[in-house]
């Protein structure tokens, strides 16, 4: 049972604090009712921010879908003989390749040395330079040319220098494989008497990346060592010629200088694996399940979309509550704008409705996919699958150019949102101006409640003692 704010500890007095508070109560519900208000308006820019990131999840469905259309598949007849990639330039058809010699680098091994760890040359600075370019004419013999020449590539020459630091065969590899200009070095243990011999090796394969190396200074040690030139003085051993990929593309002669060709078929990137001993063959042909693939993920997204903005703005009845943007104008305009571009046929093809190619309206609004008949439209005619979803007029960009616009700036979210936050900033201001007043009030009524409590217990006292007084004059 509830105080009553007349009583107290003392008869005839008010309980002030629970009065003032029962009065403050009464005085605050338009605060409380502008702070659900608030509550309401937040909930509301939660449920936009939610929708947001829908509309964001559609137009990215529709950007795989549009990419999926522009997608090519590269398939070889032999994958140990050659893979391949296409990109969205490629042209479909079928393609024979015939593969007579790989791309390959240059590999050159020094003489063996007892150590790998023991100086070879007195550490006089020497300035080891690599060049790359081509060897021409001449004879190999044994991995070492006579009669050759050796043209540059034009690339530049790089240089290290090898000193008292780094005059061992571990310091010379380390010193080249630090420089990283294009050469790899290695030491190989071949088990003999001075087992142990640089290798080294070009990056780039191809025969315009062999090798010349000259050095200069020091006790000329490490010429004895390093210096190459095809076309004179050999002190390194080849190992492997450098040499280019000779292919032949539906009988055309190719020469490359890398295993992976990327202009030779356009918008195709050819890896070659192994010589031909029959032709193999590589076909190119639209990505159909990629396609497939993203018109599922497109429907999807608009579902989740869908059921979000229709579950949202819902009215509430007597078994359900409502959205929490039950008859909010601007959701009602977005599912309108759906409606509108789901409605207006694409142009410029015999395709003109989605329904054409299996993606339909089921009863309760959302999207449904027939995935047999999107596949016999993309194997029918892939082109007028494109233009009904990617043209001008196609639905993935019109539903594209919609979303741009409800998610940008302006927009009908952004604008929406901006709007419910200067509502909340509206009625914080009248909270702060009714909070001040409310200081104000509950200092009055404490002040006027306490000042009648002591008159009240003025007029007790009176009464006592005029109650007193009476009881001696009648001598009670």
């Amino acid at each position: 049972m509830a105080t009553s704010p007349l009583a107290s500890s003392s008869v005839g007095t008010l309980d002030v604090n629970s009065l003032v508070s029962q009065l403050m109560s009464l005085e605050r519900r338009p605060i409380d009712k502008l702070s659900t208000q608030i509550t309401g308006y937040q909930t509301k820019i939660s449920s936009f921010g939610t929708i947001s990131g829908l509309v964001s999840s559609f137009q990215t469905a529709l950007s795989s879908l549009n990419n999926s259309l522009q997608e090519f598949s590269a398939t070889p007849s032999d994958a140990g003989i050659f893979s391949a990639t296409a990109i969205s330039t490629a042209a479909a058809g079928i393609y024979a390749l015939e593969v007579t010699k790989l791309a390959q680098s240059q590999n050159l091994v020094a003489a063996g040395q007892a150590s790998s760890s023991t100086a070879i040359s007195d550490g006089t600075a020497t300035t080891v330079t690599f060049d790359f370019g081509t060897i021409s004419g001449g004879t190999l013999t044994a991995g070492s040319y006579s009669g050759a020449t050796f043209t540059t590539n034009g690339s530049a020459t790089r240089s290290i220098t090898i000193d008292g630091t780094n005059n061992t065969l571990q310091g010379i590899r380390d010193a080249i494989n630090a420089a990283k200009m294009g050469v790899t070095a290695t030491i190989v243990n071949d088990g003999s008497a001075t087992p142990y011999r640089l290798a080294l090796t070009s990056n780039n394969s191809g025969v315009s990346n062999s090798l010349k190396i000259s050095t200069t200074g020091g006790d000329g040690t490490l010429n004895t060592l390093l210096g190459y030139d095809p076309a004179g003085i050999q002190n390194l051993n080849q190992t492997v010629a450098a040499q280019n990929a000779s292919f032949k593309v539906n009988g055309i002669a190719i020469d490359k200088t890398s295993n992976i060709v990327t202009d030779a078929i356009q918008g195709v990137t050819l890896t070659l694996g192994k010589i031909t001993t029959i032709p193999a063959t590589l076909t190119v042909a639209h990505n159909t399940s990629a396609v497939s693939t993203a018109g599922s993920g497109f429907v999807d997204a608009y579902n989740a979309l869908a059921s979000q903005l229709k579950s949202r703005s819902a009215f509430g009845n007597a078994t359900a509550a409502g959205g929490a943007l039950a008859g909010d104008g601007t959701v009602r305009l977005m599912l309108s704008q759906l409606r509108d571009v789901f409605n207006t046929a694409a142009s410029g093809g015999i395709l003109t409705h989605l329904s054409q190619v299996g993606i339909s309206f089921k009863s309760d609004g959302t999207l449904k996919l027939d995935s047999s008949k999107l596949n016999s439209a993309i194997t029918g005619d892939f082109s007028d699958v494109t233009n009904l979803f990617s043209s001008a007029t196609g639905f993935a960009t019109r539903l594209n150019a919609w979303s741009t616009s409800v998610l940008g700036s302006g927009g009908l979210i952004d604008t929406r949102t901006t709007s419910l936050n200067t509502s909340i900033k509206g009625y914080n201001d009248q909270i702060s101006r009714l909070e001040s007043r409310m200081t104000a009030l509950q200092k009055l009524y404490t002040t006027q409640y306490s000042n009648l409590n002591m008159m009240l217990s003025n007029m007790n006292n009176t009464s006592t003692y005029l109650t007193q007084q009476f009881s001696k004059n009648t001598g009670t």
